[in-house]
């Protein structure tokens, strides 16, 4: 009886241990597809699962494939060459030298401008004279070295370009510093008798006889604190060793005409041209000019002052 029993119950721990057993195998079998990958889920268009087959076959860095992770080109293929000549390209045409503008031997107001420009760049130093000559050559030719461009001496398009870029239009007087500008008409007092006829606009002084003009030196006036008197005068005093006893300066080939004040020959103005005014007189920066002048002018012949 005791032992009946205990085969009976006895059945359900086998069943319990049978059942537990073929779980064990269900559970095995689907962890060993999870691992072997016969199929893998990946996110369809729509959020869903999507049941796509991953080859194991295929590397991510396999031939074909991005190596960098990064997007495959989508630049059209080359197409294949089908035998056609490729055409040739088009050959460079040499860009023209530049156009010469001034070069030594020329004259005229043009060349002055070029001149007064390089002063301002402190590559001449000399007055403008108008004349291309040894010194305006050599100071085209430093602007030039120093900007990277060929030193030629010559001014072309491309040089007066860039000093053009570096320098403002030249007044007048920088033009004409150290004189050589034109006269003006005389004065209508000029054109009676012997007469040294100055004219404060165009800053020169003609020697005229009858109307008629001999010759013609620019000239310099008083400061606006010494100016230089205007009106008709005459001649007084001739001196031609002179010195300023107020001023202590020479004052050589003098023709004294309103008190202290004369046309006579000025170093200083001879130095620094229009850069310096005079302390009431006129003076004269050519001294072989003013010695001609001097040996031709009387006591009494007359002087008109004008603007």
């Amino acid at each position: 009886m005791r032992s009946a029993t205990a085969g009976r119950r006895s059945l359900p721990g086998r069943r319990s241990q049978a059942v537990r057993a073929t779980l064990a195998v269900l559970t095995g079998a689907a962890a060993l597809a999870a691992v072997c990958g016969c199929t893998a889920g990946t996110a369809g268009a729509d959020g869903g699962a999507s049941r796509q087959p991953v080859r194991d076959d295929v590397s991510p860095t396999a031939p074909g494939g991005p190596a960098d992770g990064k997007a495959a080109s989508t630049a059209p293929a080359r197409p294949a060459d089908d035998g056609a000549p490729s055409p040739k390209a088009s050959a460079t045409v040499p860009a023209p030298p530049p156009r010469l503008l001034w070069s030594p031997g020329d004259s005229g107001r043009d060349v002055r401008e070029l001149q007064a420009r390089l002063r301002q760049v402190a590559w001449l130093f000399e007055g403008p004279n108008g004349s291309y000559d040894a010194r305006t050559e050599e100071a085209v030719k430093g602007f030039q070295g120093k900007r990277g461009l060929p030193r030629t001496g010559r001014t072309d398009t491309v040089t007066w370009q860039r000093l053009l870029g570096m320098t403002r239009e030249p007044g007048q007087w920088e033009l004409y510093l150290m004189g050589g500008q034109p006269a003006a008409e005389p004065d209508a007092r000029c054109l009676t008798g012997r007469v040294l006829c100055v004219d404060k606009t165009s800053r020169t002084l003609r020697w005229m006889i009858d109307g008629r003009t001999l010759s013609t030196v620019p000239v310099r006036f008083g400061s606006q604190y010494t100016p230089t008197r205007e009106g008709v005068f005459r001649v007084y005093w001739k001196s031609r060793h002179h010195v300023s006893t107020l001023y202590d300066s020479p004052m050589p080939y003098a023709m004294f005409f309103s008190g202290g004040q004369a046309v006579h020959y000025s170093s200083d103005f001879a130095a620094r041209g229009y850069a310096g005014a005079s302390h009431g007189c006129v003076n004269v920066r050519d001294e072989a000019a003013i010695a001609e002048l001097f040996a031709r002018v009387r006591n009494g012949d007359k002087v008109v002052v004008s603007w």
